[in-house]
């Protein structure tokens, strides 16, 4: 009985910790796209020094989006029991790759075999 409720408070924990880094990215996103409305001035012969700041914004936004999706499935995962399980070996994801990237659904050795196999 005292095993579950230390997996239940570690549930629980990891949770408030996914919920955590969700929120902080949706507030990184909302400043991002404050940003972004301030869209300089750009053309032929018309440029400003701001808009490489514009566009690496944009990029920012690009990453800022993906990662919310990948930590609200994460939060999904997590309250249906597959968090930290990876998708390729079923095996568990080691709590330090966790602790890295909260979000991640590979252990380390199927991700090492997925960029190997990238290349």
């Amino acid at each position: 009985m005292n095993n579950a409720l230390t997996r239940e408070e570690e549930r629980a924990r990891e949770l408030e910790r996914l919920r955590a880094e969700l929120k902080e990215a949706q507030e990184e996103l909302e400043e991002v796209l404050q940003e972004l409305e301030d869209k300089p001035e750009f053309g032929l012969g018309v440029g400003s020094p701001r808009l490489y700041d514009w566009e690496m914004n944009l990029a920012r936004r690009d990453l800022l989006l993906e990662r919310i999706a990948m930590l609200e499935e994460a939060i999904e995962r997590l309250e249906k029991g597959q968090y930290g399980i990876c998708e390729v070996c079923g095996n568990p994801i080691e709590p330090e790759r966790l602790e890295l990237f909260p979000e991640t659904t590979l252990c380390a050795t199927c991700a090492r075999e997925r960029s190997r196999r990238r290349r």
